[in-house]
């Protein structure tokens, strides 16, 4: 059995929680999930080779999300999503601080893997445990009834919202799916916006691609800058919750 709750009770209790019913809901089942050693003690293959730490930064009152893959070495040793380069490029592509980007009344984090994987052969981070997202994601996501836009950051997040919003595309190559951005971003509600991890990895990609950082980028911004003003908004008026 899995400290935090047990590995199969985990699955069970989310999905016998359907909607979660409040704010206090949805911090219960938060705390659960940063509890979760799953991936240690009732692993899907070989158990994670570390001690979990599981990280997601979210509240029901996100405006934007950011569904990513898993943590960094870097964010494993910090417990803050995005806490390292590729955060800085995403925070330069939403055109937002440091203050703001970490404020869970406007922004939410939540990866297919809460923990940090491990690294393969060659050095580069494993895929996210497969356990993480059938045990949690459904009943965290449902939770957040106040998103307007999700960033999509890499193929594995893209694959689940995808196919949560009806857009089946797994074996399309990457490349493809992203250049077809405007499509899904136009389709969907909330709006999806398709993106690639950004890992200086992709360096390379995105000089070569242009039309990213042209196109997207400047859509990206327009859906923080929205999302920062319906706050100021709220803040300010007293005839609003």
């Amino acid at each position: 059995m899995a400290r935090g709750g047990g590995g199969a009770s985990q699955r069970i209790g989310l999905t016998e929680l359907g909607a979660l019913r409040s704010e206090g809901d949805f911090d219960a089942l938060a705390r659960r999930a940063r509890a979760c050693r799953i991936c240690r003690d009732a692993p899907v293959g070989a158990p994670l080779p570390h001690e979990p730490r599981p990280t997601l930064h979210l509240r029901p009152t996100a405006r934007i999300l950011v569904a990513s893959q898993a943590p960094g070495t870097r964010v494993h040793a910090s417990g803050l999503p995005f806490d390292d380069a590729s955060g800085d490029r995403l925070r330069g592509w939403m055109g937002v601080e440091r203050d703001h980007f970490y404020d869970t009344r406007i922004f939410g984090f939540l990866p297919m893997g809460l923990c940090f994987p491990g690294h393969d052969a060659k050095g580069g981070d494993l895929p996210p445990r497969r356990e993480c997202a059938p045990a949690w994601r459904e009943g965290l996501f449902g939770g957040l009834t106040q998103l307007r836009c999700i960033l999509l950051v890499g193929r594995y997040a893209q694959d689940w919202h995808l196919a949560r919003a009806g857009l089946p595309a797994s074996a399309e190559r990457l490349g493809d799916r992203l250049r077809r951005w405007r499509e899904i971003y136009e389709t969907t509600t909330p709006r999806l916006i398709v993106t690639p991890h950004p890992s200086w990895r992709n360096s390379g990609w995105l000089k070569r691609e242009p039309w990213f950082e042209r196109d997207v980028v400047p859509v990206i911004r327009a859906e923080v800058a929205d999302a920062l003003g319906q706050l100021q908004f709220r803040t300010g008026s007293d005839s609003l919750p």
